[in-house]
């Protein structure tokens, strides 16, 4: 998993509540496995029309935005099905950051786990950030994971809260199974105290 310590990136505004993981990736595109090559699908009934081009409106397809690193969204992002496809479509597009009010919690834990942070703030401080978003080419926000602060467009910071262990496997790049082979010491002398005891 990647790492995740300071990300400097043009923030695209959302203002959509209850956004679910079927319109982050619909369901046609989790035939899949992989985690790559679900950039295309992302949004993809807000992002094209029905003849397949694309809706110039969407946020995404604005000249701008189109190479965003970071979502600023309205509340309640990620609800509906646990679907891990959702956060491995934003990370192939390029969104490694998401800020809203809240996250349906499995959505929230299943971005950690591929490398996402998703930050959550007040809502005046929503609104603050989305109104660095709406500046175009001007909305870059700089997110600094070890200091926890979020900072805009015209120099103000804020700053935002985080579970330690969360922090420590984002800064860190470990998903699960990086957590584990991380404890492989303990792990192997636990097992050979076992062994030893007769029970291998």
């Amino acid at each position: 998993m990647e790492k995740f310590t300071t990300l400097t990136g043009v923030a695209a505004p959302m203002r959509i509540t209850n956004v679910d993981t079927d319109r982050i990736i619909p369901k046609q595109y989790l035939k899949t496995i992989k985690r790559t090559g679900l950039g295309k699908g992302l949004f993809s009934e807000m992002r094209y029309n029905d003849d397949g081009s694309e809706n110039p409106d969407f946020v995404l397809n604005q000249p701008a935005y189109r190479n965003a690193k970071v979502l600023v969204a309205g509340d309640n992002f990620g609800c509906g099905s646990s679907r891990e496809h959702a956060p491995w479509a934003l990370a192939d597009f390029g969104i490694r950051c998401i800020i809203s009010t809240s996250f349906a919690d499995i959505f929230f834990n299943n971005c950690a786990k591929n490398g996402i942070l998703a930050i959550i703030v007040s809502p005046q401080d929503l609104e603050k950030l989305f109104d660095d978003a709406e500046r175009g080419a001007n909305a870059t926000l700089t997110i600094d994971l070890e200091s926890q602060t979020i900072k805009g467009p015209d120099g103000g910071t804020l700053h935002f809260d985080i579970d330690s262990g969360r922090k420590e496997s984002l800064l860190n790049g470990l998903d699960e199974i990086g957590l584990t082979l991380k404890r492989a010491p303990k792990i192997d002398a636990y097992e050979e105290k076992l062994a030893a005891r007769g029970f291998a």
